[in-house]
């Protein structure tokens, strides 16, 4: 990152584009809290984060930050559900858990694979599984890196207007790095990055 200058207002869904290395995943490890910038500041609804301990960043991701990473990054011995429910029983928030972790799942077409483990699911499955814990808390802020990556056409688009409904009904800013020109037309703004500057937004 360049002196990047960007401020991305509370509903707004935006696309980050541009070439590999140009610096998407990084930008978002920074608006997340995951990295920290040498030098400037990162202002997290209202916040200054960059000061914050990594406990204090923590807390405040589980209060406000979905996150879909790239990896997954799912839990090998919870299943997909167990997975799924996990932000929402480290939030205490698990009345109604199971049945919303089954809801979200069968959103983004998991239905009857609640029980399935990652080793016994593909990849696109995994990255909806991630896509559907990402959700589990409702955030007022998601970031995802490359969502669809792994899917196919029809999969992708289901997962689209899950994204598009979650911005529309829940006011959930969302900002994604995606390659896709389908996903960056659906979103309000295009952010695009080369050599880790913003060369149009």
């Amino acid at each position: 990152m360049k002196g990047i200058d960007l401020e991305i207002p509370r509903g707004q869904f935006a696309a980050i584009m541009g070439p590999s290395g140009s610096g998407k995943s990084t930008l978002l490890g920074l608006l997340a809290g995951l990295d920290t910038p040498t030098s400037g500041q990162v202002i997290l609804d209202g916040e200054e984060i960059t000061h914050l301990s990594e406990d204090e960043m923590a807390l405040l991701r589980g209060r406000k930050i979905g996150f879909v990473f790239q990896s997954y990054h799912l839990i090998p011995a919870l299943t997909a559900e167990e997975n799924v429910l996990l932000p929402m029983e480290l939030a205490g928030a698990e009345a109604g858990g199971r049945e919303r972790a089954r809801e979200l799942l069968e959103r983004v077409g998991l239905k009857g694979r609640f029980d399935h483990y990652p080793v016994q699911l593909s990849g696109g499955e995994q990255q909806r599984v991630a896509l559907a814990r990402a959700f589990a808390l409702k955030p007022p802020i998601l970031l995802a890196d490359e969502p669809t990556g792994n899917l196919d056409s029809t999969t992708g688009r289901a997962v689209l207007e899950l994204l598009l409904a979650m911005n529309r009904e829940q006011g959930t800013t969302m900002v994604m790095v995606t390659h896709e020109e389908t996903l960056a037309a659906s979103a309000d703004r295009r952010i695009v990055l080369r050599d880790g500057l913003v060369v149009s937004q």
